[in-house]
């Protein structure tokens, strides 16, 4: 992911274009990067170190919505109906 990119998801989920810290921020860069590791695990399929890295990015991201789900179930509500993930 290059900076654009990192940028651009920055200006979509926080509340302004130097946002990076918000919790909505963190998991929408990590559900970003975990989608490029997916890919690129599908084409590599015996990539042991980047699938530990994914597990622990998985894991990262896990914890952050585990926490905005006991802050606000608001906020985590439309956080994930936003990033289209299943739970």
């Amino acid at each position: 992911m290059d900076t654009q990119q990192k940028s651009a998801v920055v200006k979509e989920y926080g509340q302004n274009s130097v946002d990076t810290g918000s919790v909505e921020v963190q998991v929408a860069l990590l559900t970003a990067r975990i989608s490029e590791l997916t890919g690129h695990l599908q084409v590599h399929k015996k990539d042991t170190h980047t699938r530990v890295g994914l597990l622990k990015l998985v894991g990262r991201r896990r914890r952050l919505l585990n926490y905005v789900s006991k802050k606000s179930v608001d906020r985590y509500k439309s956080l994930i109906g936003r990033l289209g993930l299943r739970r």
